[in-house]
């Protein structure tokens, strides 16, 4: 095999086709809400790890579980990466009517791109939270919230940190 790229070779790359059964599909007897995406710190060194967390309230009748799942998108990478990245996720229990709070750490590895070996860059990247794929077209509702957060200083090897 000569052609390494994943272009056109995994849902991550498909462009605008959209997976059959995507992470996470399926069915819920309840529903569920999220609200209050924070990142912290919404602006950190290039280093350095993210805090993220969110509250996820099932407003259905029945008590269920959700998986909570984070993605990442680099919104200006130096070389080819997916759509956006599954960085984290977490199957919860909720009864009806409660909130929960969760909180996930994105490391900087995590935001690392593949060019000749693991690099970091600077920039801007948007975080996804929520019960689904960013702008998933499914039967099932839910909703993905979303926030951004810059990473500062200079491109170097992930070994570097």
């Amino acid at each position: 095999m000569e052609n390494y790229t994943m272009e056109g070779r995994t849902y991550r790359y498909y462009g605008q086709e959209a997976p059959l059964y995507p992470f996470g599909y399926g069915l819920s007897y309840t529903t569920f809400q999220y609200r209050e995406l924070v990142l912290s710190p919404p602006v950190l060194p290039l280093c350095a790890n993210l805090t993220a967390s969110v509250v996820l309230r099932n407003t259905g009748q029945r008590d269920g579980e959700e998986v909570v799942q984070l993605y990442l998108r680099w919104e200006q990478a130096a070389v080819p990466v997916p759509r956006w990245q599954l960085v984290g996720f977490r199957r919860v229990a909720v009864p009806a009517g409660q909130e929960t709070k969760l909180s996930f750490m994105v490391s900087a590895g995590q935001r690392a791109v593949w060019a000749q070996g693991w690099h970091l860059q600077p920039g801007t990247f948007t975080l996804f939270a929520g019960g689904q794929q960013p702008n998933q077209q499914t039967r099932a509702p839910s909703e993905v919230l979303s926030a951004r957060f810059t990473v500062t200083g200079t491109a170097r090897p992930l070994q570097g940190c």
